[in-house]
C-alpha cells in the first residue's frame, strides 16, 4: 500500500496503490490456492470550491493478477482471470474533506467501464458483459468514502488504528436501484512493544456477478461475497 498526495494553494492531488496477493497450502490437497488477489490504482485531482469541498476528477482502475477457481467442483471452474474483470472509472464531482481523517467524494457522473478479456468467462457473460463480449460500459452515480484514524486520544483506543473504505455505484441505464458495494475496513491493535493484532475485512455486492446456486451450472443469483483476515504480527521499531 503506497501514496503520493500533493497540497498547493486551492489545488489538492492524491495517488494511491494498493497491491495484494496471497496464497495458502493446507489439508489434503497438498496445493497452493488464493487468499486475496488484487491491483487498485486511484488518482484524484480537486480544485477548491468553497469552505471543505473541492470541484474534483477521479480515475480508478482495479483489476487481479492471476485466475481464480471454484474449488467446489471438480474439475476445477475458473471464475476469474487477469483483466478478468478489470474496472475503470472515471468521475466528476464535488471532494470534501473537513479534516485529515475524513474524505468524501460524490460524483453525479461517473462512467464505468468493465473488462472480462478471457475467451472462457466472457462467453458465458460473467461480471455482466453480454456473452462474447469482453467489454461493457454503463453511466451512473459513484460515492467513495474513506476515515483513517491512528492517534485516538481516548485511553481505550490509543493503541488503535482504523481505515474504513466504502464505494456505491448506481447505474442510471439499467436498473439504478441496484447499488453496487465495496467496503473494507482494517483495525489494528498494537498489545504491546512487540505484538501486533490486525482484522481486515471486504463486503463486496455486484449485482451484475451471478453465482451458480442451484448446481444447474448457469450463474444466475447475485449474492454478497465476504472475506474476513484475522493476523497476528511482530513489531519492532530501530
Amino acid at each position: 500500500s503506497a501514496f503520493a498526495n500533493y497540497r498547493k494553494g486551492n489545488s489538492s492531488w492524491d495517488n494511491s496503490l494498493d497491491i495484494g496477493y496471497g496464497l495458502l497450502n493446507q489439508g489434503k490437497t497438498n496445493e497452493f490456492r488464493k487468499t486475496d488477489d488484487k491491483l487498485d490504482i486511484l488518482s484524484k485531482y480537486g480544485r477548491k470550491a468553497f469552505k471543505d469541498f473541492y470541484y474534483a476528477g477521479l480515475i480508478n482502475f482495479k483489476t487481479q493478477f492471476s485466475p481464480g477457481y471454484n474449488y467446489t467442483v471438480t474439475p476445477y471452474v475458473k471464475t476469474s482471470n487477469l483483466l478478468a474483470p478489470a474496472y475503470l472509472i472515471g468521475a466528476i464531482g464535488l471532494n470534501y474533506q473537513p479534516n485529515s481523517y475524513f474524505n468524501a467524494f460524490v460524483a453525479p457522473a461517473t462512467g464505468r467501464l468493465t473488462i472480462v478479456n478471457d475467451d472462457d468467462l466472457s462467453a458465458i457473460g460473467a461480471f455482466g458483459v453480454t456473452p462474447g463480449e469482453k467489454l461493457k460500459s454503463e453511466f451512473g452515480g459513484y460515492i467513495r468514502a474513506i476515515y483513517s484514524r491512528n492517534d485516538f486520544k481516548s485511553e481505550l483506543l490509543k493503541n488503535v488504528s482504523l481505515t474504513s473504505k466504502i464505494d456505491l455505484f448506481s447505474n442510471y441505464l439499467d436498473n439504478p436501484q441496484n447499488i453496487d458495494v465495496s467496503w473494507e475496513n482494517l483495525i489494528a491493535l498494537k498489545v504491546n512493544k512487540y505484538i501486533v493484532v490486525s482484522l481486515n475485512t471486504h463486503l463486496l455486492f455486484d449485482a451484475d456477478i451471478k453465482f451458480d446456486t442451484d448446481a444447474d451450472g448457469i450463474p444466475d443469483t447475485a449474492l454478497v461475497q465476504f472475506k474476513e483476515i484475522l493476523g497476528i504480527g511482530f513489531s519492532y521499531k530501530f
